[in-house]
């Protein structure tokens, strides 16, 4: 039997694959807990269509993605914190303030979409952080910690 993946199911495909399967399985669990649906024709052009119409929109926000990748490639940020006498920060810099300083500057990131290379910025200097802009776009900034 042929069915159509409406989710991502664990060892068989992800959405919107058309996979075999046994006839008891796609009848009695898959099509019934809504996970599935029969591979007839109509259902095969709507997929078709579905794919179709997707391919455009991701085309669409990869294009996006890779021009706000080009701009963040060439930003220097400069991140202020409080230091103590011995130059060291009280607290840590983090993806939060990172993200503040990257919308300062009119790029709107998702603070979850930071990764830091240290564990804990608690020094002065200059750092990078990697951010994921897309699903296979990523981009290094540099940033630097100093003194407010």
């Amino acid at each position: 039997m042929e069915i159509i993946l409406t989710q991502d199911v664990a060892n068989l495909g992800n959405k919107d694959e058309i996979v075999k399967v046994r006839n008891g399985y796609g009848r009695n669990f898959l099509i019934p807990q809504g996970m599935a649906v029969l591979a007839t024709d109509s259902n095969k052009k709507v997929l078709a269509e579905t794919m179709r119409q997707r391919a455009h929109k991701e085309e669409k926000i990869r294009t996006e993605a890779e021009t706000l990748a080009a701009k963040l490639k060439d930003v220097k940020l400069e991140v202020g914190a409080k230091v103590g006498e011995s130059g060291k920060i009280f607290g840590s810099v983090n993806a939060i303030q990172i993200a503040d300083a990257l919308k300062k500057l009119g790029h709107e990131i998702d603070r979850k979409n930071i990764q830091l290379d240290s564990e804990s910025v608690k020094q002065l200097g200059s750092y990078t952080a990697h951010v994921k802009i897309y699903k296979d776009i990523r981009v290094d900034v540099n940033f630097e910690v100093v003194a407010e």
